[in-house]
């Protein structure tokens, strides 16, 4: 028997392969898939079918694309919003046999209504399931957002509720194998390590110690949760099968005079934050390679053109290949080296860093047109806040950017510093000059003894 975890970061994905007998199965493939087929035929294996716990919203799924590569079923569950085209239905109770194994389908609704969990038996071990691929249901310390239905909010809780019980029912033996670990938009809470049991999980989860339905519903239902706009995408290419990945993961090296020559709809600066803010081309955002799958469905929309700008060619592919996975791969081109640029007389901007000294002074002199933005989300707001600041999450600025007033100076703070060099990023791309980050932010502001809010 093989059972291998592919992990896609940045997006903190977990899919697997499983297998015995010559045959094999992907559970949740993501669009670039071809490490399936080669795991698999390296351990002898042909993959015949392909699971889909759930229709995606932060990734582009690559059942599609593996399907065609390998002849395989695909299965999805039904009570999608409409026909996913690519898939066959499978419903509760359907089981499917690869090789000594047996996979049977839950349907376990509530982070979608579409939401299958696939049990594993091992059929040389009778006693009972071996494990269970939990989808976006139950995480290793957490449990599935249910914000996908706003006008049903109390009925998706408790149909996720109702299906927790059916995954706890299965026996405290059962491993746990979700589709996300930490770090995911798909939840708050999950633990650092991606492995567990049912029992463990009920012992420990904390959405698993609720009093009762009602006390889960309310708590669920109090969640705050953000939608960047390319969930939109995912949805719709995760129903209608979306295109291949490109055959090359790597951008097509610029050189400053054709960057210079392009018009592309966004110039993305990949570079840590620190590195952007000490000298970039003006125009250029900030996405650091390792925040582009939280953010660039923020801030790039379907279809539009992109060049990059990083440190060196590893990090151009990087990123692409972040991109590539959420479908924001208009990427035209490639340009390593900023300080070459500068060198070459290219005027550089820059977004200055202040520390804690200097805002403190500006919250007492409250001087004319200056303005603290604190980009933090939501419950890390509630939990603590400068008193005085102006509270927009960095993702929403991707709209309320207009709100705000170009001639105000403002300082952008989040927990360190980072997301608030994103955020400020984005504001010098969209003209706003007066712009500094406080660097170190909250942690820098609570080390200093400062009180908040």
């Amino acid at each position: 028997m093989l059972l291998e975890k592919i992990k896609t970061p940045g997006l903190s994905h977990l899919s697997y392969l499983v297998g015995s007998g010559g045959q094999a199965a992907v559970i949740d493939p993501r669009r670039d898939c071809e490490c399936y087929v080669e795991m698999a035929r390296a351990a002898g294996l042909e993959i015949t079918h392909i699971f889909e716990t759930h229709r995606n919203e932060d990734l582009v799924s690559g059942a599609p694309i593996l399907a065609a590569l390998t002849g395989a079923r695909v299965l999805h569950g039904p009570n999608a919003a409409a026909d996913v085209v690519y898939a066959e239905t499978a419903r509760e109770g359907d089981a499917f046999e690869i090789g000594q194994l047996t996979i049977r389908v839950l349907e376990t609704p509530g982070h979608t209504d579409d939401h299958l969990a696939f049990v594993l038996h091992d059929t040389a071990y009778p006693d009972g399931p071996v494990g269970v691929f939990t989808g976006d249901a139950l995480f290793v310390g957490d449990v599935g957002r249910t914000d996908f239905y706003p006008d049903r909010k109390r009925e998706v809780a408790g149909l996720l509720y109702d299906s927790l019980q059916k995954v706890l029912a299965l026996g405290d033996q059962v491993i746990l194998y979700p589709a996300h670990g930490a770090g995911s938009v798909c939840g708050s809470g999950m633990a650092e390590r991606e492995f567990s049991t049912v029992g463990h999980e009920r012992a420990n989860n904390p959405r698993l110690q609720f009093a009762d339905r009602e006390a889960f519903i309310d708590f669920k239902v109090g969640e705050n949760h953000y939608q960047p706009p390319y969930f939109r995408l995912m949805e719709r290419l995760n129903l209608s099968g979306g295109d291949p990945a490109p055959r090359v993961m790597r951008p097509r090296r610029l050189s400053l005079a054709e960057l210079g020559a392009l018009e592309v709809d966004q110039l993305v600066d990949i570079r840590e934050p620190l590195a952007y803010a000490a000298g970039h081309l003006p125009g250029a955002m900030n996405l650091p390679v390792g925040m582009i799958s939280a953010f660039a469905g923020w801030f790039i929309r379907e279809g539009e053109s992109l060049a990059l700008v990083g440190s060196d060619e590893d990090q151009l592919a990087a990123a692409m290949t972040h991109l590539v996975r959420i479908a924001l791969d208009n990427v035209v081109g490639g340009y390593v080296g900023v300080v070459p640029a500068a060198a070459q007389g290219r005027d550089m901007a820059m977004i200055p860093m202040i520390a804690t000294a200097e805002v403190a002074s500006r919250l007492e002199s409250r001087p004319a047109g200056w303005t603290l933005l604190d980009v933090r989300n939501a419950d890390e707001r509630s939990a603590c806040a400068i008193d005085g600041s102006q509270h927009i999450y960095v993702g929403e600025l991707n709209e309320r950017y207009r709100d705000l007033d170009p001639a105000t100076h403002y300082t952008l703070m989040c927990a360190s510093g980072m997301r608030a060099t994103v955020a400020a990023g984005w504001l010098a791309s969209r003209g706003f000059a007066k712009l500094d980050v406080y660097l170190g932010s909250m942690g820098a502001w609570n080390a200093a003894g400062a009180a908040p809010a």
